[in-house]
């Protein structure tokens, strides 16, 4: 959490003495990494502590500490920008200082912050944000660790880490999800739901008024810039993306559930439309964002602590999760015909929930697979699930009935 605090002039000097001293020493750090073909804290912190600590005799000493962890972890970003090709220097520089604390260097309470210098301590006051007292209130620990940094006109900007003891996380069942263009598929205790999230229409909708701006007119236009920027497409779909990852992690989450997704390839959507012809049927799926949405829920994971699995998404809904063999489908005018029959039990699936049940079981879930009937029965779909509380509350609302297709 980030605060501002405005300090007097002594305050600021003794701070700014520390930041001086505080990049040198992160400079000699940076070069001892590269000579040496190290970003290890303990082999950088080996190598520079004695002649750093000779030089800055009056600085406290776990500067030193937190600089070369500095270090460490710019140097491995570092690497990590480099082997993508995407660093445009020989050695990462260092332009902007923000400082590392660590329990040594400052006193956290709720009247003042005293932070370490070269002339003893420095009591800073700052005023707490209602988000502040939302994490506060509710458990949520300062960490020993800190950041600060100096901004102009005597302010400095300091972070506070939060965290919480959490339990750890034993899975006890798990919820595949099934991306499509339309809609998203979960499967939560066995039974099967379809939210509705109409990409579809949003990106049908926002090519036929672009197409009516820009016919018979130049984009580079202003009046016709001015329009195209209006259009809100992209907000969108983000917008869907990240209350549909929320909507499904949280209730993995409350459930204890382990979420499978299909482990996409990269430019998933060139290597789906490279065989199909339909202009409109390729913009589509090039506009669905398969692979953004997957990101989002594993991004939304990452908050809740949730476990992921990405499992191979071939054939998921041409095989029989039963007998494992094909499942045929019949024509029914659509570009994906949504019910077929297995050859060898001739039960009838579902297209989404067959691909619910196989992602599933190769996740590494054992428990047997209901059969499907010999009657069409689609899963029940959710329109208005974008303002639901829960999955939960859905599946109560929209009356379930057993997976059957």
């Amino acid at each position: 959490m980030k605060l501002r605090v405005k300090v007097d002039y002594k305050t600021y000097s003794a701070l700014k003495e520390v930041e001086k001293e505080y990049r040198e020493v992160l400079e000699e750090a940076i070069n001892y990494g590269l000579s040496n073909k190290t970003t290890s804290f303990t082999r950088i912190k080996a190598g520079v502590y004695k002649t750093e600590r000779e030089k800055h005799k009056d600085l406290p000493s776990h500067y030193i500490y937190t600089a070369c962890e500095d270090a460490s972890e710019r140097l491995e970003s570092f690497e990590k920008l480099k082997k993508r090709g995407r660093s445009y220097t020989e050695k990462p520089s260092v332009r902007r200082v923000t400082i590392h604390l660590d329990d040594h260097l400052w006193k956290f309470n709720l009247d003042t912050i005293s932070i370490s210098t070269k002339k003893g301590r420095v009591f800073i006051s700052p005023t707490f944000p209602k988000i502040f007292w939302r994490y506060y209130n509710k458990g949520w620990l300062i960490a020993s660790e800190a950041k600060f940094k100096l901004l102009k006109g005597n302010v400095v900007e300091f972070y506070v880490i939060f965290k919480r003891d959490v339990k750890p996380y034993e899975p006890k069942a798990f919820i595949p999800v099934d991306l499509n263009e339309n809609s998203v598929s979960v499967l939560i205790n066995s039974k099967p739901l379809l939210l509705e999230t109409n990409t579809k229409k949003i990106t049908l909708g926002y090519e036929y008024r672009r197409k009516a701006i820009t016919t018979g007119k130049s984009t580079k236009d202003r009046e016709v810039r001015r329009k195209l920027k209006m259009l809100r497409e992209r907000d969108k779909k983000v917008d869907i993306r990240r209350k549909l990852a929320k909507l499904i992690v949280k209730e993995a989450f409350e459930s204890r559930s382990v979420i499978v997704l299909e482990d996409l390839p990269k430019r998933a959507p060139e290597h789906m439309v490279k065989d199909i012809k339909d202009k409109q049927l390729r913009l589509r799926i090039y506009r669905s964002a398969f692979s953004s949405m997957k990101n989002a829920i594993i991004e939304k994971a990452r908050e809740f602590g949730v476990p992921v699995v990405l499992v191979n998404p071939s054939y998921t809904s041409t095989v029989c999760p039963v007998h494992g063999t094909k499942i045929v489908y019949q024509p029914d005018g659509g570009d994906a015909p949504r019910v077929g029959v297995c050859e060898k039990g001739k039960e009838k699936w579902h297209r989404d929930v067959v691909a619910l049940y196989n992602l599933k079981k190769r996740a590494g879930d054992v428990s047997p697979v209901p059969l499907g009937s010999k009657e069409s029965h689609d899963p029940p779909t959710v329109s208005g699930w974008l303002r639901a509380k829960s999955l939960h509350s859905i599946m109560n609302e929209h009356k379930m009935i057993e997976m059957k297709v």
